[in-house]
């Protein structure tokens, strides 16, 4: 069990993001991570909060993932944390993430992001985009049927290759563009841009955000509601995932 629990441990950086935000405090005993932090001086810790299981606290390690914390902090694990109801089982830890998804969004400046708007909207989604990856220029070309659905669709950035890589530099052109929702269409359809790096620019700031909210890949897609919808889908069923 022991070297069960070093392996854990050992392997906490490899697994994927999650976040702390301020509004995630409960004013839990923090001494439950006294082990842990003695045993990983190297990692950060953000608040400990309850859970509806007694004994059992919640804490987030900071670029790192959520982790469940036994009372005497002896035991923990990192992933998904279930409750049983009585017609359904809730994943508590993907509750907890579309809260966080939901007050990262609010607090960002639409300035920030790349909008194509409709006429009338009806519903917003939020698109962590690559301009590199195939099912995000074909979510792309479904952008003009969602508009027509009364779907607003925000960009946000997240090159997958990571700061400083080509993709990056072509998605943060885009945004550093005069126009750039001309420039990311483009860019989509396989043509070229300027190579124009502005600083400042969100791009890094935003490729961060996405792998705190639980993005891995491109598109993910989040609705204004938090949750994460991974993958391309239609402009039709978009639509019905949203509500319309």
């Amino acid at each position: 069990m022991r070297k069960l629990l070093i392996l854990l441990v050992l392997s906490i950086a490899h697994l994927p993001f999650g976040v702390a935000f301020a509004g995630d405090n409960d004013s839990a005993d923090q001494g439950v991570l006294d082990k842990l932090k003695k045993a990983r001086p190297d990692f950060q810790f953000g608040a400990v909060s309850t859970t509806p299981v007694k004994g059992m606290y919640k804490a987030n390690i900071v670029n790192g993932p959520t982790i469940y914390v036994t009372e005497d902090g002896n035991h923990f694990f990192a992933g998904d944390f279930f409750q049983v109801g009585s017609n359904e089982i809730v994943n508590l830890g993907e509750l907890e993430m579309e809260k966080d998804r939901i007050n990262a969004l609010a607090s960002m400046n639409e300035k920030d992001m790349i909008i194509f708007a409709p006429k009338e909207t009806k519903a917003v989604v939020y698109v962590f985009t690559d301009v590199d990856c195939y099912y995000c220029q074909k979510l792309h070309q479904e952008v003009p049927a969602l508009n027509e659905l009364g779907v607003e669709v925000r960009y946000l950035a997240y090159p997958r290759a990571g700061v400083g890589s080509p993709s990056y530099r072509k998605i943060a052109s885009a945004w550093c563009a005069n126009d750039p929702n001309e420039s990311l269409t483009k860019l989509k359809a396989g043509e070229e841009i300027v190579d124009d790096v502005c600083e400042p620019n969100p791009v890094a700031a935003q490729y961060k955000l996405g792998s705190q909210l639980g993005v891995t890949g491109t598109p993910a897609l989040i609705t204004a509601k938090g949750q994460l919808l991974p993958g391309y889908r239609p402009a039709d069923k978009l639509a019905k995932d949203l509500g319309l």
